[in-house]
Order: C-alpha cells, then structure tokens, then sequence
C-alpha cells in the first residue's frame, strides 16, 4: 500500500472520528432540551446543577451556556478553524469536567440514577456515562496526535460568531422565566362527595345520638386506636393539603404524560376498590401537558383531587433525587412507606397492598 493510499485512508478514519464525536455533542445539548426546553432546563437544574452547589439563578445560566457550549463544540468538529489549537482541547477540557463529576457521583452516591448526560432521552447510569467519557477522550487525543497545527485555518470571526450564536439559541429556545418563591398549586379540583364519604358523615350523625353508655365504649375504643397509631407530627406536605397530616393519606407525584404514572394510578384506584377504608388519596401533578390531566384520570379509572405545581416547584416538591411516579403514604404525618422513580424504589402494587391492609 503506497504512502499516499495510507494517509488517504488515515483521513477518512480521522474525519469519521470527527463526525462521531460531533454526534455525540450535538446529541448530549439537543436531548437536554428534549421532550421540551422549559421541563428540560428546569429538570436539569433542579435534579443535576442544585445539587453539586448552585443557586435557582446560577443554576439557569450555567444550563444554558453549557449546552450552548456542547452544540457549539457539536459544530466546531466539522469544520477546520482552530479545530487543533481550540476546538480540540475544549472538547478534552469538557469531557475531562463532566467525567471528575461522574466519578466524585459514583463515590459519593454510587451508580445510581440517570447522569443527565443526554437527558430524560437517553438515559445513562454515571458508570456508563463514565464509560463513555473515557472513550470519547481517547478519541480527541488520538485526533490531537495526528493532526497538524499547521493545517489549522485562523477565522477567529467564524469561531466566535459559532459560540456567540450557539450559546444565544440555547437561551432563545429556552427563555428564563421567573420562579415564584412559594409553590402555590396552579388549579386544584376536588371530588365530589363519594358515597363511602355520606356514609362516614351519616355515622358521625348517628354517633352524636347514641346512648351514653354506648359512647363510653366508643371513647375506649378510641383511647385502644390512639395507642396503636404514630404520633401525631407535621411533614412537608402540608402547605399543598392542610389535611394530609391527618389520619392515613396517599399523596403521589405524577407527570400527566408519563405512561408510567397513569399506570400507578390505575393501580391505586384497583387497591381502593379491593380495600374497606382505603387512605384518602391526594395528587400533585407537574405542570407538563396539563391538557392530558382528564385523559389520565379516564385511564385511571377515578378522579382524585389533585394540584398542578410548575415544573421547578414540583422537583422541589418532590425532592431533587426522586423521580416520578412518586407515591408516598402518610399516617398522621409520618411517612410509612414511599416510592418513587421506575428502578429498585417503584411502585409495587402487591407490596403497598398488604401495608396498607394492616389494622
């Protein structure tokens, strides 16, 4: 094979790495903002920026300048200007961060959860995102090798025009919107009054009525219940129902998209209807596709009296680290048993059955 053959060759093999690379960025800022800007940036922030230190407003700068910097970077690997003296090295210098923040996650919480690498569109446990971190440099340093400094072209008004404009899309698609300081529910819906609550309401009638040695033996009854249930405490739900720390209560987390989601509700909705005195339950969905909220309840098969937070104010809600479907049950509130997300902490239908079947 002559020299001239093999460094033909060694140029589509370069350029090829090139475009693989380039994929790569311009996949990890589009699937950041998938399947919406505004739910993807927030979530983003909320689950990944928030944790390692930052504040709501930092927090919304640095996402949208670093996925600008991410298609910027997508762009600048197809084309020749500073490709070696800049283009280059800022791809190692990112993937060099992204995979020290990988690794101090990995110790610190292990392998779990998705990295945010791509999104909710492809996710990635922070090993595998590690993983491919570590290929992806060897990659940038092997093309750092072989390439030439010399052939670099020096169009410093192209470069800079490329991350001016790529960073100025990011904050276009995604516009930052002011937060409100308190999670104020955006519409709430109440049930009409069911029959097994005429039922509870007429007994309340009957009790006021009873002879007063038939209510003697209720307020025994009452002290042997007062002795078997927890303490009476104040959790974290009550700003979104002033009941829920009252008696047992079922509060979920629900996305009225997320297949998922309707699927855990139409479950609830079986339990109640195999259960006598199934808790109340209570829902506050994400203020993403509010439309379909009639839809999930027709799937679910009952209506629920529920709240829409917007999409910050629900993460908080909910916790950073959780993830949806969330179900939490409350006695007197005090949490008993809580689910959250698709993996090992998901809902199951059999296991919160028989908790909740227990006197």
């Amino acid at each position: 094979m002559s020299s001239e053959t093999t460094l033909t060759l060694k140029n589509k093999i370069a350029y090829g790495l090139r475009i693989l690379l380039s994929f790569m960025f311009l996949l990890s800022a589009v699937a950041k903002l998938y399947p919406s800007p505004h739910f993807a940036l927030t979530t983003f922030e909320i689950k990944q920026l928030l944790p390692m230190g930052f504040n709501e407003v930092s927090a919304a700068y640095f996402s949208r300048t670093l996925i600008g910097c991410e298609l910027a970077l997508g762009i600048g690997l197809l084309q020749p200007h500073y490709f070696k003296r800049l283009v280059l090295p800022l791809s190692f210098l990112m993937l060099l961060l992204f995979s020290s923040q990988l690794t101090y996650e990995i110790i610190v919480n292990g392998n779990k959860g998705n990295c945010g690498c791509f999104g909710s569109l492809l996710p990635m446990t922070p090993v595998q995102a590690l993983i491919k971190n570590i290929v992806a440099m060897g990659i940038i340093a092997y093309l750092f090798k072989i390439t030439d400094k010399n052939d670099d072209k020096l169009n410093g008004y192209l470069i800079s025009t490329l991350i001016l404009g790529s960073v100025l899309a990011v904050y276009l698609v995604g516009p930052m919107t002011k937060r409100s300081a308190s999670s104020v529910p955006k519409s709430v819906i109440v049930e009409s009054p069911t029959t097994e609550a005429v039922s509870k309401e007429i007994d309340t009638i009957k009790a006021e009525v009873l002879t007063p040695d038939v209510k003697e033996d209720n307020k025994e009854e009452t002290k042997t219940k007062a002795a078997t249930e927890p303490k009476k405490k104040n959790s974290a739900y009550g700003k979104f129902y002033a009941d829920i720390d009252n008696g047992k209560k079922i509060l979920c987390f629900f996305a009225p998209g997320c297949d998922h989601c309707k699927e855990t509700a139409k479950e609830l909705t079986q339990l109640k209807k195999q259960i006598k005195d199934f808790p109340e339950l209570r829902i506050i969905f994400m203020d993403e596709e509010p439309e379909l909220i009639p839809a999930f309840f027709e799937y679910a098969g009952s209506k629920y009296t529920y709240q829409v937070l917007d999409v910050a104010s629900f993460w908080q809600a909910i916790g950073g680290a959780k993830d949806t479907p969330g179900v939490i049950y409350l006695w007197n509130g005090n949490v008993i048993k809580e689910y959250d997300g698709i993996n090992e902490k998901k809902f199951k239908m059999s296991e919160f059955k028989s908790i909740v079947s227990k006197k």
